[in-house]
Formats: C-alpha cells, structure tokens, sequence
C-alpha cells in the first residue's frame, strides 16, 4: 500500500470502477484495514446500484416524437441551400466527430494503461463479493447475522428472501467451519453471504447472487482486491464468489470443493 492519504473522492472513484489500478489497488488494501469505512463503501455501492436498476431501463426508450423537431436544423437553417447552410452543417458534424474520436481514444488508453487492472473491475460479482468481505470478515464482535447454531433457520430465511432454496456447503474437511451467514443489498435482489474460519482465525466467505446469470460462463474466474482474492463462477440460476486473504492455490482448493458440492446436490 502507499503513503499517499485515501480520501473520499478516492472512495467515490472507487465505487465507480475509475481508479488507475495502482490506486484502486491502495484503496482495496485500506478498505481491508478499515472496516467501518469499507461498510460505507458497500453502501455506496449499493445505492449505485439500485440507482442503475431504476434509471438504466429509461436509456432503451424511444425518443418522444415532440422532442424529434429538437434534433432538427431551425427552418431559416433548412430553408438555405447555399453553401454557407452546407457548410455549416459540416463543421457541426466536424466538430461533433472530433469529439467523439478524442473521447474514444481517451478511453481506449485508459484501457491501454489500465490493462494490469483487477479482474474484479470488469465483474461486478466478484467486485461485491471482495467488498463485502471486506466489509465483515474482520468484525470480532458481529460478523454474521444469524450463527451456525441456527443454521436451519438461516437457510430457511435465506432461501425465502431470495426466492430459491440455497444451503451453504460443508467446508470442514478442509479445516473451515461455518459461523454463520447474512442477507446482503444487491442491483435488484437480495444476495447471501456465508462465512467461515478456520482454526486460526482466518476467514472466507461464499457470496451467493441469482443477478448475475446473464452470463452462462461456467469456468472458474480469479480476481484480486487488494489482499482479498477471490474465485467465482457461475452455475444454474446462482453467481458464486469465494473470497479471502490467503494463498491463491489454497482458495482455488476450497473452490473446487464448493463446487464439487454445488453439482452433487
């Protein structure tokens, strides 16, 4: 992580996705060290997406006819067909082109120079799954709704609020046990999150989605945010996120044993 101070415009280019890599990077690693902070994100976060899932359906309507006439050249404009109208009407388009061809190479390199950048940025399942794990992972005192002693009733609210049955897998044979699980804000419906720890204190979580099924890419994926790595796939009507702080190799372990689980259900 740098030295240099993250403030809240860094936050909020985070949310966006906007960051260069190298800061999106400090900023994940912060958010890791800062619970309180990273929760606030999640509710950033959040509200951005349910904004998205508001307003975005407007961007697909047709425009109003009365508003057609606006898009029009003004009659004295039309009614000229002499050079000077021509003449103008290309200088708009020039301009118009201009700005569009400098637009699109402004994103093209930072693109370019983003290319080093965080699977997690191009894949909203994985980028809410790391969060919130950020989020809740390193709280001593609540990190889970209801605990594993209550795990009849956790899979029964579970499953009702999402409107499918969702039962979190066993992860004992390799050394992490279930302490509980909660209800997370997602773009149009609700999301699971399970946790687990193993014998010294270390954490990981299972994030479970039904928004992000569009994509019926079944192959594992990996992401990094910050410290926390993550592996996610997606299977049936589900999304899966399986995040932690430890060992690349380790985590793609316990994945492959979520989802031995998941297919042999």
């Amino acid at each position: 992580m740098s030295n240099y101070p993250i403030s809240e415009n860094d936050l909020h280019a985070y949310v966006d996705a906007v960051l260069p890599a190298v800061k999106e990077a400090d900023v994940a690693a912060y958010l890791a060290a800062h619970p309180d902070t990273a929760e606030r994100v999640l509710a950033y976060q959040a509200q951005k997406l349910a904004l998205a899932a508001l307003f975005n359906p407007a961007l697909d309507e047709a425009l109003p006819q009365n508003l057609h006439a606006l898009a029009l050249p003004p009659p004295e404009v039309r009614a000229e067909s002499g050079f000077m109208a021509r003449r103008s009407l290309q200088r708009i388009a020039a301009g118009v082109l201009l700005v569009l061809v400098g637009g699109a190479a402004g994103w093209l390199a930072q693109g370019q120079y983003q290319a080093a950048a965080s699977i997690a940025r191009l894949s909203p399942l994985a980028r809410q799954a790391a969060v919130a794990h950020a989020v809740f992972s390193p709280d001593l005192r609540r990190p889970v709704e209801v605990g594993a002693e209550h795990e009849d009733q956790l899979v029964a609210w579970l499953s009702k609020r999402m409107g499918r049955s969702i039962r979190p897998p066993r992860l004992g044979p390799l050394g992490f046990e279930m302490i509980g699980g909660r209800l997370l804000p997602g773009n149009s419906e609700p999301v699971a999150q399970f946790m687990y720890q193993d014998a010294a204190g270390q954490r990981l979580t299972l994030y479970v989605s039904t928004e992000n099924t569009a994509n019926q890419e079944t192959a594992f994926r990996f992401a990094q945010e910050g410290k926390v790595n993550v592996f996610y796939w997606i299977d049936g009507e589900f999304g899966y996120a399986l995040s932690a702080s430890i060992a690349k190799d380790q985590l793609a372990r316990v994945a492959t044993a979520v989802y031995d689980q998941i297919e042999h259900k």
